[in-house]
């Protein structure tokens, strides 16, 4: 064997042994498609208990105004403790909650502790909280018209519904969920694309809500088209949860409006392995397959996804379905919401163990909204470890400390002129 190999071989040896602690631990991670059986089973047991057929169940008019709202109904499904159904009822006295059956049927219904469940269903601790915000991101001051937000020069936000699929227990916007759905009406939301048109800075329109995946086709395509018709906007993205908490809205007729109108991009939200099923991977397809973009905003939540193996497991898991991790959010300090909130370093955590131990293509960027609207800022583990006048020190990801060169550019038309002269 020459030097060569084997150095090499000696290398592919030290690189094995680093990922040998993540599989070791990944098949101990629920992920949905794998527990497509045990879904299967519950998704029967909701049926029977809703009375409805397959045939329901895949349509997604059907899981909606199916929502599981009442506290009866969801013992019939979860197995609740005395205690639980008492702090449910109290809690949806001033936090609106409903899941669809679907998502329900994603819950084991013996754990407590359920990632699933944790991110669905009401707890005490939403009532035990010593915030008072109730909008840490300040957008009833960042709206010039409509149901805008507005933060950054050349984009900004169209808000259509306060409706979703499942409210999040998570929800930065829980102060619009209220106790009643509500869509904005047809005159609000022509007030916010009037406003995008008479402004011709504004290249990027992000339609959200709630989940703007609520509205039915016909309402979306008017929205769409009035926004594709104004030609300062590049392109649209919409921003849905409907993907992970009621696939069965991406239906045929819907691909096929959407994708009259590209450049269209949709950001989703998955926060765990266990959300990726066979339903969802369908679903993320069927929009790919109609050349809709589609990327992940994750919010890093405690006691769901602060775990680097559970973040890493679920990029990989976002990838094998045509999702592209894009975002993990620091969460907001949201009144009923702070017992998710983490510390910063377990964000810088998981961002350290993930840049160099898997693709890129995996690796999202880490955000930090500033309070009040003032906008994202990512933050990153520290690599620059320090610079001179023509070098700088760098940390690689195996924690080396190396010196990179570092010299002005040259003034490339100088250096062409003294060539060809």
């Amino acid at each position: 064997m020459n030097k060569q190999k084997e150095i090499s071989l000696q290398r592919a040896q030290e690189l094995k042994s680093r990922i040998e602690d993540y599989t070791k631990i990944k098949s101990s991670i629920s992920k949905g498609i794998e527990k497509q059986d045990e879904i299967n089973k519950r998704k029967q047991h909701i049926l029977n208990v809703l009375e409805g057929t397959e045939k329901d169940w895949n349509n997604y008019k059907w899981q909606l105004s199916n929502r599981i709202t009442d506290v009866d109904t969801l013992s019939k499904i979860l197995n609740l403790t005395d205690k639980e159904i008492e702090q449910i009822r109290k809690v949806q006295n001033q936090f609106r909650w409903a899941i669809s059956p679907y998502y329900l049927s994603l819950i084991d219904p013996d754990d407590s502790y359920d990632p699933i469940k944790l991110m669905s269903i009401p707890s005490y601790i939403e009532l035990d909280d010593s915030i008072e915000d109730l909008d840490p991101m300040g957008e009833e001051f960042t709206n010039p018209a409509g149901s805008i937000t507005r933060r950054y020069p050349d984009r900004l936000i169209i808000n259509v519904t306060n409706e979703c699929a499942m409210y999040c227990r998570h929800c930065q916007r829980r102060r619009n969920i209220g106790q009643e759905d509500c869509h904005r009406t047809k005159k609000v939301i022509q007030e916010s694309i009037d406003y995008v048109r008479n402004n011709e800075e504004i290249r990027d329109v992000l339609v959200t809500g709630g989940d703007p995946l609520t509205l039915n086709d016909e309402m979306l395509e008017w929205i769409i088209s009035e926004l594709r018709s104004i030609k300062h906007v590049d392109y649209i993205r919409l921003g849905s949860r409907t993907l992970v908490t009621m696939p069965q809205r991406i239906t045929d007729e819907f691909c096929e409006m959407i994708k009259k109108y590209h450049p269209i991009y949709i950001n989703t939200h998955f926060n765990h392995p266990m959300e990726v099923t066979e339903e969802t991977k369908k679903a993320c397809e069927k929009l790919a397959n109609n050349g809709v973009p589609l990327g992940n905003q994750a919010v890093l939540l405690n006691g769901v996804n602060n775990d680097k193996y559970v973040m890493r497991c679920l990029n990989h898991e976002l990838l094998k379905i045509r999702v592209r991790p894009y975002y993990i959010f620091h969460s907001k300090h949201v009144k009923g919401t702070t017992h998710f909130n983490t510390s910063v370093d377990a964000g810088l955590e998981i961002m350290e163990y993930l840049r160099g131990y898997t693709s890129g293509m995996a690796i999202p960027t880490y955000i930090i909204n500033a309070p009040k609207g003032k906008g994202k800022t990512p933050l990153l583990p520290q690599y620059l470890i320090s610079k001179g006048t023509d070098y700088i020190m760098i940390r690689t990801w195996e924690g080396e400390v190396v010196k990179v060169e570092d010299k002005p550019a040259v003034d490339i038309k100088q250096a062409i002129d003294k060539i060809i002269k």
